[in-house]
């Protein structure tokens, strides 16, 4: 009964050893299928959204989406996801990787793997236009708004000394906290903070981006953690994009300087280890 027993655990052992050996090599997998599954918002412009006429989903992420998976000779498969879903989903093996302007902490370094920084946003301060030309020191002891349990409410505690962190569940009332005069600025990200400057210009309330980032975020392509050569391959890929130039046009598409973003790109994709941040939590 003793020696059954033990066979049987060799049994179970082994087709547990193989199983994990048949999924150890993601690359082969996608390779197999000749399809790359990618995880993109469902509907967040300007990164992936509905297309108003066909209901097809467009935008930045899933262009970058397409050519990545063009350059890896694979076929691409979008599936839109949840804010809240982008970790989990490649967690479980959902999807392949996730696309979805998706910036590196440290609690999301710890469960998954980033790609190589394709882009580099910032959280930054929104203040009248009287403090435009006023430094991060000048706002040291000052209230500042943001919405709650977001990397710009961190950004308080890394860049402001003493800071005092005003928080909101929405953007909109973080913001009108700044107009109303009940905190001395707003921390969001550059797209949000270009979007409020653009709708204030010329107005008694106008407001200005501080010069002067909070804090740095690298965004990249999220994916399982253990599976080193199909982050190899994507972080290739990504290089072959840059060398190319098509990301560039991705990007001049999306957030250049012709669109309502004016955004005008001035690094190129590199490894997180090459960056000069200091990562969120």
């Amino acid at each position: 009964m003793k020696l059954n027993r033990l066979l049987s655990g060799l049994l179970l052992s082994c087709i547990a050893a193989l199983t994990l050996q048949a999924r150890a090599d993601q690359l082969q997998e996608v390779n197999a299928r000749k399809e790359l599954i990618c995880g993109v918002y469902a509907d967040v412009v300007p990164f992936s959204y509905p297309d108003q006429k066909t209901r097809a989903l467009v935008g930045m992420d899933v262009d970058l989406c397409n050519a990545l998976a063009k350059e890896m000779g694979l076929k691409p498969t979008l599936k839109p996801l949840s804010v809240e879903a982008r970790i989990s989903e490649v967690k479980m093996g959902r999807v392949d990787l996730v696309i979805a302007n998706l910036a590196y902490t440290k609690t999301r370094g710890e469960q998954i793997e980033f790609s190589n920084a394709y882009y580099i946003t910032k959280e930054v301060l929104l203040v009248k236009k009287a403090d435009a030309a006023k430094t991060l020191t000048d706002f040291e002891g000052k209230r500042i708004s943001a919405t709650k349990g977001s990397t710009s409410e961190q950004s308080i505690h890394l860049a402001v000394k003493n800071g005092v962190p005003v928080t909101f569940q929405d953007t909109g009332s973080a913001y009108l906290a700044l107009q109303q005069n009940k905190v001395s600025g707003f921390v969001t990200n550059m797209m949000t903070a270009i979007q409020f400057v653009q709708q204030t210009k010329g107005s008694p309330d106008e407001l200005a981006i501080l010069r002067e980032p909070m804090v740095l975020e690298p965004i990249g392509a999220g994916m399982r953690k253990g599976e080193p050569a199909f982050a190899a391959a994507v972080n290739k890929a990504l290089m072959g994009l840059e060398a190319s130039g098509e990301f560039k046009k991705i990007w001049d598409k999306w957030l250049g300087p012709d669109t309502k973003y004016g955004i005008t790109r001035t690094e190129k994709i590199a490894p997180l280890s090459e960056l000069k941040f200091q990562p969120l939590q």
